[in-house]
């Protein structure tokens, strides 16, 4: 595309090749000369630009965009604001390493987080670059206030590639096989999950995870509790009510910390500034990352200032973490969730995109499952009449899809899940849109 091309880029979907195009077939060709095997790429249409809820590709194809990068670009892709404050903060300077000679543009974020995580409690936070990164100093944090070493973790997980947050992390293919040893001292209980739990509550869902804690970890013992108040890459699970609570409070009796993983659910996403406030829950430590910076690499760290003071002087942070283009960007990021009240237009997405999925499933006993929350949303396909999973009808479903320009995700432990994660500055046309080629391509798929 050409430079005037992109400067009007227009907010509708538009096919001028088939997906992928020749330019980008060619590119995928160069990059399995160029690229490691094992970094996988869901669909190969190269990018060239990006706005609002649409991909714009070297064919000049444009596509409507139901993937946000992996919920990162919430705000869309080149936001105008994020944009103006990178373009000041590069012209002034792009790195010193906090560590050794600070700015207040670290300070800035770490002020804004302590200000809008929940609780009121005093805060303290430290910024790191990738949410797995966060994650496992997350865990060095707990470990070093409670002397205790043990990590419970859930079924269904997702935490991250590193070797801990590997062994944090549920399914084996494809983020753990081949990868091991992995670290020890991690221990994993069955979750809530209300479409496979048959007549379990979340209060009962909490007793059965603790029982399993207290038999077999032992309380005094557990460190922390770490949990993503709905499971991401596990199917976008949504726990019954009561269970987070039942958990928090858990933590709170055997002084272990608990810890939230919003790294694909906070900034905005589920239609809460973050998703444990839906359930009222005020974690110790939360962690985030993707939807915090609008696209550049910045995660976080922060919880209650008793917790987070623990580790000792130099025994945080990293060359990196909290780059001063990322801090630049992540304030523009929060700036515009609030000012344009984006919390409010990722549950109105929300309401619009479970009303239509819902009338799909109604039709189709092939959906067996419409959950999220906001802008977060799963449907998990199933075998008629039964919850026996269909990865192959979730993959049929989503190269079709592609092929129509829409870009849909999977995931799930089961493979089974098409998760949708539009930009929140998506317009009307385009969320309805992207609904309609869905309910055509299911149709079209027997």
């Amino acid at each position: 595309m050409t430079i005037t091309e992109l400067e009007a880029l227009t907010q509708e979907r538009r096919l001028v090749t088939a997906i992928p195009g020749p330019i980008s077939q060619q590119m995928q060709a160069r990059k399995d000369t160029a690229i490691a095997r094992g970094v996988g790429t869901t669909l190969p249409v190269y990018v060239v630009a990006a706005a609002g809820g649409v991909l714009a590709d070297v064919d000049g194809n444009q596509l409507i965009d139901f993937g946000s990068g992996i919920a990162v670009t919430t705000v869309g892709n080149s936001a105008p604001a994020v944009v103006d404050a990178v373009t000041q903060q590069v012209a002034a300077f792009t790195h010193t390493c906090f560590m050794v000679t600070p700015y207040e543009g670290y300070l800035r974020v770490a002020e804004e987080l302590n200000r809008i995580t929940p609780g009121d409690h005093d805060k303290r936070t430290v910024l790191f670059n990738s949410g797995a990164e966060a994650v496992e100093n997350a865990v060095k944090i707990a470990r070093a206030h409670t002397r205790r070493q043990a990590v419970v973790v859930f079924d269904h997980a997702y935490h991250g590639r590193t070797n801990l947050t590997m062994a944090m992390t549920a399914k084996n293919q494809p983020y753990k096989h081949g990868f091991g040893p992995f670290a020890g001292e991690v221990y994993r209980v069955p979750t809530s999950f209300p479409l496979r739990d048959g007549e379990i509550d979340g209060a009962a869902a909490a007793a059965r995870a603790i029982d399993l804690i207290e038999k077999q970890v032992g309380a005094d013992n557990v460190a922390a509790v770490v949990i993503e108040p709905i499971h991401g890459e596990g199917g976008f699970i949504v726990p019954a009510p009561g269970f987070l609570r039942d958990l928090q409070n858990w933590c709170t009796q055997a002084g272990a910390v608990f810890v939230a993983d919003e790294v694909q659910t906070g900034f905005a996403r589920t239609g809460a500034m973050f998703a444990c406030e839906h359930e009222d829950v005020v974690p110790d430590l939360i962690v985030t990352a993707k939807g915090i910076a609008g696209g550049l690499p910045l995660s976080a760290v922060t919880g209650r200032a008793e917790i987070m003071d623990a580790p000792n002087a130099g025994g945080l942070g990293g060359t990196y973490g909290g780059n001063p283009l990322a801090c630049a960007a992540a304030l523009a990021v929060i700036d515009t969730i609030e000012r344009e009240q984006l919390v409010a237009r990722a549950a109105q997405i929300g309401e619009t995109m479970i009303g239509r999925l819902t009338a799909m499933a109604a039709d189709d006993p092939r959906i067996g499952d419409v959950r999220g929350r906001g802008a977060m949303i799963a449907i998990e396909l199933v075998k008629p009449g039964t919850v026996e999973p269909d990865a192959d009808l979730t993959k049929r479903i989503a190269a079709a899809a592609h092929a129509k320009g829409l870009v849909v995700l999977t995931c799930g432990t089961y493979g089974n899940v098409l998760r949708f994660l539009p930009p929140l500055s998506m317009p009307d046309h385009l969320l309805a849109e992207g609904l309609d080629i869905l309910a055509e391509t299911f149709g079209e798929i027997r």
